[in-house]
């Protein structure tokens, strides 16, 4: 699909002000049309809508999913060298105004911005447009990140773009700024500030406190921060402690925060819904309805794996993650597995490979599992988590026990010593380090989540509250092609869904056979009771309620709808039905094509007044749509008021083989 922008005014004079040259560049893009100008409008549009296609584009416009588009890490070469890869918008374009502006001041007086958001508000995208733009400022200019697998995967991107001494130049991990004096930098743009830490170097032992390093280092120091994204008991930064830091250099700090959506779908209904459901903090969003987005409980983790390997087919985006909770003896034989879940069968190793940083983009390490220091601050298409002993469901509620974290895992390091001397305190923290994991874990996804929980109480609990909404449909990587019903003359172009994948939650549409179908389809039960199988829909297509498909036969409606062409339907239309392609039962009606109960027809009607003043149907037409002349019109005469057509169902398009 093409946009053509214009502007139409219909009641605004052309008057040399509004269509003033200084805006020629505008309306050559997009054309402005003022009052009495209707003629030139409408030739406008003939000019570039020429051909209807029986609403098609509007129905895929109407029912269509907003889809997030390409991720950061694909096109942070471009940015850096100054390409528009991303259109930032609302309060995108404010941080980012605001930042270049402080970044002048910073000479005067020193700067510390701190800009708060959750995950997908583009923090990352705003922290590389920010240091590209003060790097074309000729600006000494870093972005800083705790994290190491974001700055190797945008370093891996950059190869054979930029030198590697450019590179490294640009990158920095969070504990380069032990030694460096003040004011080195112009502005350091500090990514995921949360994950800071008190003391750098592997045995954190240098160093006074990162928080302080990076502002003393720097002119004008930007944090992107997300307080509810400390996983570990070693971070640090959150907005007190910046504030606090920020006060001892006398700086100005300007707070701004993003809300704009660009993950999980642009759900922010999701993001609440999580925080409520994992006990983080009460929102209104008690339930998720999977329409919104694309979430699943699978009680299988070979089959959630294997979904997610079909999902990661298509673009090398999707990955299975997991909660810290298995040790790693692969560390020392490549061969054992690290993740071994009976009596499922399922074996997988952490991702182990020579560099695990780059585990999110290196291709077939999709057949590994990702944790918490490998994936965040990076994101996915469909994430499939793994929830481990470390968060179960008792007693209507969520618990966390980090003792069920593994020995290796350096996130709880600490605790027990910290129980000792603070007990409530550590607990807190503890509690908090296990749910921020699984909501960060739970928001790499652009397009989905899927989750398996080793509590199965969990699992009931969190598919209690979700509202299974005919949604995204995702075939199973198991699934075989369906079969045509009795009567069909081709075999489905789509994947069948079984009954236990429609159970674990994965919708599907009901197929139909119009020429045998019992019942009216006068509600979606009596659809089900008459489909012959449940296939998954085209990618693109959001189901919804009471929507089925059956198959077309025969040449009375070929210009609208070939023969043997599977076409969605939707049952009991609302409105008008006049000039609408329906499937029509009567007594009386036999299809021409098929000698079925059901016919597929344009229809149209003529009313006659009764005797208390009302209106009545006195004859229906049903017009066939076909180029051939030997197909006529259906008409019925409704010879008392009892007697009437009935409309099953509307017909909405041709799905697309």
């Amino acid at each position: 699909m093409a946009l053509q922008p214009c502007a139409y005014l219909h009641n605004h004079p052309r008057n040399g002000e509004i269509d003033h040259p200084h805006y020629q560049e505008h309306i050559a893009r997009a054309p402005l049309f003022l009052a009495r100008e209707r003629g030139k409008l409408q030739a406008f549009i003939r000019n570039h809508v020429r051909h209807g296609d029986r609403r098609g584009v509007l129905y895929a416009i109407e029912n269509g999913r907003i889809r997030p588009s390409k991720m950061l890490v694909d096109s942070v070469a471009g940015m850096l060298q100054g390409k528009t890869e991303f259109v930032m918008i609302d309060d995108q374009k404010v941080v980012y105004e605001t930042v270049l502006s402080l970044d002048a001041k910073a000479h005067h007086r020193k700067q510390v911005v701190i800009i708060q958001g959750g995950p997908g508000t583009g923090k990352s995208v705003l922290a590389v447009n920010l240091l590209s733009a003060l790097l074309a400022r000729h600006r000494n200019a870093r972005y800083v990140s705790k994290n190491a697998a974001p700055r190797a995967v945008y370093e891996a991107k950059l190869t054979g773009t930029f030198s590697r001494t450019r590179i490294s130049n640009l990158f920095s991990g969070s504990g380069a700024f032990v030694d460096d004096a003040p004011d080195t930098y112009d502005t350091l743009i500090v990514d995921e500030a949360h994950r800071l830490n008190e003391k750098s170097g592997l045995y954190r032992n240098l160093g006074d406190n990162q928080i302080r390093e990076v502002i003393r280092a720097a002119r004008c120091t930007v944090f992107f921060i997300d307080d509810d994204q400390r996983v570990t008991i070693h971070d640090i930064g959150h907005t007190e402690e910046l504030r606090r830091r920020a006060a001892e250099f006398d700086a100005d700090v300007t707070e701004l925060e993003l809300t704009s959506q660009f993950r999980c779908n642009g759900s922010d209904g999701y993001l609440a819904w999580l925080d409520d459901v994992l006990g983080i903090r009460e929102t209104a969003n008690s339930t998720l309805d999977t329409r919104d987005y694309d979430f699943r409980v699978f009680d299988n983790p070979a089959e959630l794996h294997a979904l997610v390997e079909l999902k990661n087919r298509a673009n090398n985006r999707s990955r299975m993650v997991a909660g810290y909770c298995w040790k790693w003896p692969s560390k020392k034989t490549p061969l054992a597995w690290d993740i071994e879940l009976e009596p499922f069968g399922y074996r997988r190793r952490w991702n182990l490979d020579k560099d695990s940083s780059l585990w999110i983009v290196t291709p077939g390490s999709v057949e590994q599992v990702g944790c918490i220091h490998t994936c965040q601050g990076l994101e996915l298409d469909i994430v499939g988590v793994i929830i481990g002993p470390d968060l179960v469901f008792r007693e209507g509620q969520i618990v966390t026990d980090a003792s069920k974290r593994a020995s290796s895992d350096q996130s709880v390091k600490g605790l027990k010593q910290m129980i000792r001397s603070n007990p409530d305190g550590a607990r807190n923290l503890a509690d908090r380090i296990v749910k921020n994991t699984y909501r960060t874990l739970m928001t790499r996804g652009m397009r989905g989540c899927y989750v398996y929980c080793v509590d199965a109480a969990l699992a009931e609990h969190l598919r209690s509250r979700i509202r299974t909404g005919l949604s995204d449909v995702g075939a199973s990587p198991t699934a075989e092609p369906v079969t045509g019903t009795p009567a069909a003359t081709n075999v489905l172009p789509f994947r069948r869904v079984s009954i236990a994948e429609r159970k674990s939650g994965v919708s599907a549409l009901p197929v139909v056979d119009l020429r045998f179908a019992a019942g009216s389809f006068s509600d979606f039960q009596s659809i089900e009771s008459a489909a012959e199988e449940w296939i998954a829909p085209p990618d693109w297509l959001r189901p919804q309620r009471g929507m089925f498909v059956a198959q077309v036969v025969g040449e009375s409606m070929n210009r609208r709808i070939p023969n043997g062409a599977w076409c969605l339907f939707r049952t009991s239309p609302e409105g008008t039905r006049e000039g609408k392609v329906v499937v029509v039962q009567h007594r009386d009606i036999a299809d021409p094509d098929t000698g079925g109960r059901f016919t597929v027809k344009v229809y149209s009607s003529e009313k006659v007044a009764t005797e208390d003043g009302g209106w009545r149907h006195q004859r229906v037409t049903l017009k066939p749509d076909s180029d051939r002349p030997e197909y006529q019109p259906i008409v019925v005469e409704l010879k008392d008021e009892q007697e009437e057509v009935q409309v099953i169902a509307e017909w909405l398009m041709v799905l697309p083989s």
